[in-house]
């Protein structure tokens, strides 16, 4: 006790240390590049690396390092043509031409989007028990890899997503990037409604902070921050911005395609008014009956906000009705074998009238899941003590993180909305913010090199990691600000490093590699691994964006959870960025390989090894499948000669030649194998996409 006295007493009279985890709201600083290296991110990586007296690893073989940039910057093997193109080019820019023609190909920003919409939880699902779909939520993963190939600047895809609606409002990308506001998972038929609005927002509010700033916020949601400069105050501030969220399906049409489609609209309704009147009043009693018991569930205070006026209602009634009636109208649901009798023989009728104008009738236009507010006024917004919604604090205006930034937020409103999501838009996409430009950076780098400079990237505080190159980070903020926020120049910087081009030769003074001395091994992620083997196969269907594909489950899961196959094999056999994301069934490829749920924001996934992955590999009917189609392949392009067979065979999988070594164990299995030739071709391609060098890039 007396040495824990003394301890006490030791630490109290040293001077105040500097809060640990606060470098990250620090402005962003402007250093000097090292005199080590004419490329500017080698110089930083140099520096570290002379001082432990290492250096980088010897350069990786030019297909080597084809194939590294082609999958980490598309996501797929490189084609025999490519790798036999970039051999043959002995030029002192071969490689950066190779860099300029992946960054431009359209699967540049299929790769990129597929760790956007981890960051971004986006799927195609409710989530919950019920899992209902979200049939136009594709829109917001279309614009997502067209703003990656459009290399449009990050502050606008910022601004777009966090307030498109009140900064871009005839943009109609902008009201689709709202959609980001959409991807929470809904329990939309629960019936403690204030609680569900709340989560929501604590949502919100969530992945805000985590997939732009890179902070933890929701820490502070029910006391202070324990370890961040970050009180609770800021947290119900910044939630504050979003208090008035409407969601809202904005239909996809030109100002054009609008009025010819409501003069349509309007004379078919003309036409068949009596009709329509004539066939609901027959279903009134069935769809009545429904909703009545619907509306049972809930307690009389929610429900009774449907009977009000929406004119009337304010704006918090606004969204609670909003909740209700879609529980309620859903529920007016009618089929005809619910009648009998005259009720029914007039109904059918009717409806064989009504089918006779059918023509008349103009398809709904295509829409977009999309946010906006419930008007220019907005619900009070209230601290929430111990984050309780049942316990109310003090009223909070919005308000920035005071740590960053202690000005008052002075929002401007439009003609429909009170301007609070454009003001924090607008501030989170500064160059004066400490955190985005950092954060997203650190992102890029994780995805080329497989660990940020800062390994947590959804963490910059003091209870994630340290920047392990501080002044490299700063530097490649300022440098992605300082040219417009263009995402393709930070790749093209990093890809074309020496650091970057290096072998993956190990160094027995840094195991873990954190000091850059050699490249880093990486596993496929599981739509890579899918993309891959298609790829080889050449099954690999490149149309891109539209709706999403469903392709096959195993057999035992045929049915599940509402996937419908999709009808053309050419559909199932697209990227697995266009493959369906349903929170309750992911896909089971991609689940196995450690893609997330999408029920929260993922920074980075775990890669990890189980027993399960390599029994898919191996035993699969679908594995199977694309190996019996890689050897058809092998086949047309090699004929039957069995040499020429085995060479294309690697060249298609690996991206090589095979060794002397495995020439002759090759030709020994293919000459000694128990069945036909057919059969051993379909045996050693299933053998070298279970490779772990098919499954790693080096």
């Amino acid at each position: 006790m007396r040495f824990a006295i003394v301890l006490l007493f030791v630490a109290a009279s040293l001077p105040a240390a500097e809060p640990p985890g606060d470098w990250a709201y620090r402005p962003v600083g402007r250093p000097a590049v090292p005199k080590l290296a004419a490329h500017p991110v080698d110089a930083f990586l140099l520096e570290k690396l002379h001082a432990a007296k290492l250096d980088f690893a010897p350069p990786a073989s030019k297909a080597t390092l084809l194939r590294r940039v082609t999958f980490d910057l598309t996501g797929l093997p490189p084609t025999p043509d490519e790798l036999a193109a970039f051999l043959k080019d002995d030029s002192a820019t071969a490689y950066e031409t190779v860099v300029d023609r992946l960054l431009v190909s359209p699967h540049f920003g299929e790769r990129a989007a597929t760790w956007w919409l981890d960051l971004v939880r986006y799927a195609e699902s409710d989530g919950f028990k019920a899992d209902d779909f979200r049939p136009a939520a594709w829109r917001y993963r279309d614009y997502v890899i067209a703003s990656f190939n459009a290399d449009k600047p990050y502050d606008r895809f910022v601004r777009e997503q966090i307030a498109g609606d009140e900064l871009f409002p005839n943009d109609p990308a902008a009201l689709v990037a709202t959609g980001f506001l959409r991807h929470y998972p809904d329990e939309y038929n629960a019936v403690n409604l204030e609680q569900r609005r709340q989560e929501i927002l604590n949502d919100v509010t969530d992945t805000t902070a985590a997939a732009f700033l890179g902070i933890t916020l929701a820490c502070a949601k029910c006391h202070d921050h324990k370890t961040d400069p970050v009180a609770q105050d800021d947290y119900y501030r910044m939630q504050a911005f979003f208090t008035g969220l409407w969601p809202t399906d904005v239909p996809l049409q030109s100002p054009e395609q609008r009025i010819e489609h409501e003069r349509k609209r309007a004379a078919w309704e003309a036409k068949t008014a009596e009709l329509r009147r004539a066939m609901a009043e027959l279903e009134a009693p069935i769809r009545d009956k429904g909703a009545k018991k619907e509306r049972s569930r809930f307690d009389e205070d929610y429900a009774k906000l449907i009977d009000i006026p929406f004119a009337e209602r304010t704006p918090w009634q606004k969204q609670i009705a909003a909740m209700v009636e879609r529980q309620v109208f859903s529920a007016r649901k009618f089929s005809p074998t619910q009648m009998k009798g005259d009720a029914k023989t007039k109904w059918e009728a009717l409806a064989k009238q009504l089918a006779e104008h059918a023509k008349d009738k103009p398809a709904d236009p295509p829409t977009a899941m999309a946010m906006t507010d419930v008007g220019r006024d907005v619900p009070a917004h209230h601290l929430l003590k111990r984050g309780n919604w049942r316990n109310k604090g003090e009223e909070v205006d919005p308000g920035f993180i005071t740590s960053i930034d202690r000005r008052v937020a002075e929002p401007k409103p439009t003609a429909a909305t009170p301007g609070r999501r454009a003001e924090l838009a607008n501030w989170i996409a500064s160059p004066a913010n400490p955190l985005t430009a950092r954060v997203m950076v650190n992102r890029v780098w994780q995805h080329v090199f497989g660990r940020g400079l800062v390994e947590t990237a959804s963490d910059f505080g003091l209870t994630g990691e340290k920047p392990t190159h501080p002044e490299l980070l700063d530097w490649l903020a300022n440098d992605f600000t300082d040219h417009g926020w263009k995402l393709k120049r930070v790749y093209r910087l990093l890809v074309t490093s020496k650091a970057y081009r290096q072998s993956s030769t190990p160094h027995a003074q840094d195991p873990e590699n954190k000091l850059l001395g050699r490249s880093p091994r990486k596993r496929l992620d599981g739509e890579s691994l899918r993309d891959a083997m298609l790829a080889a196969s050449g099954l690999l269907n490149h149309a891109g964006g539209g709706p999403s594909v469903f392709p096959e489950l195993p057999a035992e899961m045929k049915g599940a959870g509402g996937w419908k196959l999709s009808e053309k094999a050419d559909d199932r056999n697209r990227r697995s960025v266009y493959v369906c994301v349903k929170r309750n069934l992911r896909y089971p490829f991609f689940a196995l390989f450690d893609a997330p749920d999408r029920n929260e924001t993922c920074a980075r996934r775990f890669t990890t090894t189980t027993a399960p992955q390599s029994l898919m590999l191996v035993n699969d009917g679908i594995v199977l499948e694309f190996a019996k189609a890689f050897a058809a392949k092998v086949r047309t392009e090699a004929g039957n000669d069995r040499m020429k067979q085995r060479d294309r065979v690697f060249l298609r999988a690996l991206s090589r030649s095979p060794s002397d070594a495995e020439r002759t164990a090759t030709d020994k299995f293919l000459a000694t194998h128990p069945g036909t030739s057919e059969d051993a071709l379909v045996d050693l391609c299933h053998a070298v996409l279970n490779l772990n060098e098919f499954l790693y890039v080096d």
